[in-house]
Parts: structure tokens; sequence; C-alpha cells
């Protein structure tokens, strides 16, 4: 799995012109699922992106997770961070998982960041979506796992 990370300020997704979930302060997720990816993977970072500590304290140091700071979560599906594009001019995504093990695996990640007392927002599956964030830092971090 891979996770680019954004901390924001505040952030919404629309889908077809809806807004289908949106957040006030928090993290963007966008997540990218390849096909060797189980729920040791989505749970491992679940964890981390919930005890990251990326968020000031009162000295103004990055010393804060998303636990400590109430934050929520909006989680974006992006198949496209597995896109290759070592060769030729159009992206390969051969390593992104096929939907069928890939939303799955998605849906679960999400729960599993519920389950640790975070509110979680997302866009739709498989869908175009238009995500609209103003990143605060700017804090922007890629997790892998």
């Amino acid at each position: 799995m891979k996770v680019v990370l954004q901390r924001a300020k505040n952030a919404s997704v629309a889908v077809g012109g809806n807004i289908v979930g949106k957040i006030d302060y928090g993290v963007v997720l966008l997540v990218g699922i390849t096909h060797d990816d189980d729920v040791e993977d989505a749970a491992y970072l679940a964890d981390k992106i919930v005890n990251l500590r990326i968020f000031e304290d009162e000295e103004g140091k990055m010393n804060r997770s998303l636990l400590d700071v109430e934050g929520k979560i909006l989680s974006v599906s992006q198949f496209t961070l597995y896109g290759d594009t070592r060769k030729g001019r159009r992206p390969s995504f051969i390593n992104a998982a096929k939907p069928d093990k890939a939303e799955p695996l998605y849906n679960q990640f999400n729960q599993l960041l519920r389950e640790k007392g975070v509110v979680v927002e997302t866009g739709q599956f498989g869908a175009m979506m238009d995500v609209h964030l103003t990143n605060d830092g700017p804090v922007t971090l890629i997790l892998e796992y």
C-alpha cells in the first residue's frame, strides 16, 4: 500500500459536482493498493497514520498526532499512485490492484481508521473525483508498507 498524506486545514471531494466527503482540520489520504497488499498492510498504515506526530504543539514543533488534535480524515482511493512512468510517455498501471481486490481492502483500511476513534470521510471508489484541500504547512508525506 502507498498513501500520500497531506495535512489539511479543510478538504472536500466531489463526484459529479456533489460533495460526497468533507472535513475541517485533519489529513487527506490518497490511497493506492497493489496486488500483494493485505489487511496487515492496512492495519500497519492505519496505526501509523493516526499516531504520526505531524501537528504542532504549543512550541510550534511537530509533536502531536491526529488523535491528539482530534483531526479528521478524508480518504480518497487513487490507483494512479501505482502508475509506472519509467518507459514511454503514458503511465502503466499494471502494478495497481484490480478493483475487485482494491475496493474491499480500501474499505477495510477506512474501517480500521474509524476503529481507532477517527472520523473518516471518503470519496467514491472508482469515480472521477474533484479533490479540494487547503494544505496546512504544507505538510505532505508518502507512507508505504
